[in-house]
C-alpha cells in the first residue's frame, strides 16, 4: 500500500494563511505559527468592526437628523415620536439623506409631525 502525505492540502492551507497575514509587521507575516495567531486575532478584529460600522453609521444619522431638527424648532426624540405617531415608516438612513439633500422636504416632514 502506498504511503499517503498531505503535503499539498497543508501547503495550500499555509499559503492561504500567509497570504491573509501580508502586509503584518515582521514575523508575523513570514513565520506560520505566529502568522496563525496574527491571522486569528485579526479576524476577529474584522468581525467586530463590522458590527461597529453599522453602529457609527446609526449614530452620524441620529446626529444628522437632529441638527437638521434643530435648526427647523424641534428636537430628534420629538421629531421620531412624532413620525412613530403620524405613522410614518422612514428609517434613520433616509431620513439622513432627505436632511442633507432636500431640505426643503425635511422641512415638510417635520411640520406634518409637529402639527399633528
Amino acid at each position: 500500500m502506498a504511503r499517503v502525505t498531505y503535503a499539498v492540502p497543508s501547503r495550500k492551507r499555509r499559503k492561504r494563511v500567509l497570504e491573509r497575514a501580508k502586509g503584518f509587521y515582521g514575523y508575523r507575516s513570514r513565520n506560520i505559527r505566529t502568522a496563525y495567531d496574527a491571522v486569528d486575532k485579526a479576524m476577529q478584529h474584522a468581525y467586530v468592526g463590522r458590527k461597529q460600522k453599522k453602529q457609527q453609521y446609526r449614530a452620524l444619522w441620529v446626529v444628522r437628523i437632529n441638527i437638521a431638527c434643530r435648526e427647523l424648532g424641534t428636537t430628534y426624540s420629538k421629531f421620531i415620536d412624532g413620525l412613530h405617531k403620524a405613522g410614518i415608516e422612514l428609517n434613520r438612513k433616509v431620513l439622513a439623506d432627505l436632511a442633507v439633500t432636500e431640505p426643503q422636504e425635511f422641512k415638510a416632514l417635520v411640520e406634518k409631525v409637529t402639527q399633528g
